[in-house]
């Protein structure tokens, strides 16, 4: 559930984008009405800005319902939400979607860096073991190995979605963003679990 949740801001992205020329004139008319928006329903181009517009609106949603539900903001979500705002806020006042394409390696480059750091800066356990010590017992060497797999894992998506960006059409990419991204999220997702447990059994704790 948590990872649909993590996910629904890409997923209004794709939307937006590949709908946006039968979107109602009225969902145009009131995006107009925000800073830097000057969308035409007739020219294509304007789809990314608009799905721009919305990614930025659904992640500040997808803070406010988090911190309703739990009482706190979650890190990874603060360090989207800023560097979307950053790059987002560009792509819409230069009208230029490389920024937006460049928010995704970005943010999975700082993912990258958090997971590291955390096994060399305060506390003992690493990220993912805050993450899922509660879900499975292993060992701490076992939790610093899946903890760079993870950092590995961003740091290849950020070069893949750069390759994707550069390489490809942009309808490419908004595909490569949503099916791209969340397809090879979900695999490694899976395997770390089988890892994960193979380990657990193993450790006997």
């Amino acid at each position: 559930m948590k990872f649909l949740f993590d996910f629904f801001p890409v997923v209004l992205f794709f939307l937006v984008y590949k709908f946006f020329g039968d979107l109602p004139p009225a969902w145009i008319g009131i995006a107009n009405q925000f800073p830097f928006m000057s969308l035409n329903q007739n020219e294509p181009k304007d789809a990314i800005l608009l799905a721009t517009l919305v990614i930025i609106l659904a992640t500040i949603l997808q803070n406010v319902l988090y911190f309703a539900m739990h009482r706190r903001f979650e890190r990874m979500h603060l360090i989207t939400l800023g560097i979307l705002l950053a790059f987002g806020t560009l792509t819409l006042f230069l009208k230029d979607p490389l920024f937006i394409k460049w928010k995704v390696s970005i943010i999975n480059w700082a993912f990258a860096i958090a997971f590291i750091a955390s096994q060399y800066i305060g506390t003992r356990k690493t990220l993912v073991e805050r993450m899922m010590s509660q879900a499975i017992q292993t060992t701490p060497d076992v939790w610093k190995r899946v903890n760079l797999m993870w950092a590995v894992f961003f740091v290849a998506v950020g070069i893949l979605n750069l390759i994707v960006a550069y390489g490809f059409s942009e309808d490419a990419w908004v595909d490569f963003k949503l099916f791209g991204v969340l397809g090879l999220t979900f695999v490694f997702v899976i395997a770390q679990a089988i890892y994960l447990q193979k380990h657990a059994t193993e450790s006997g704790q």
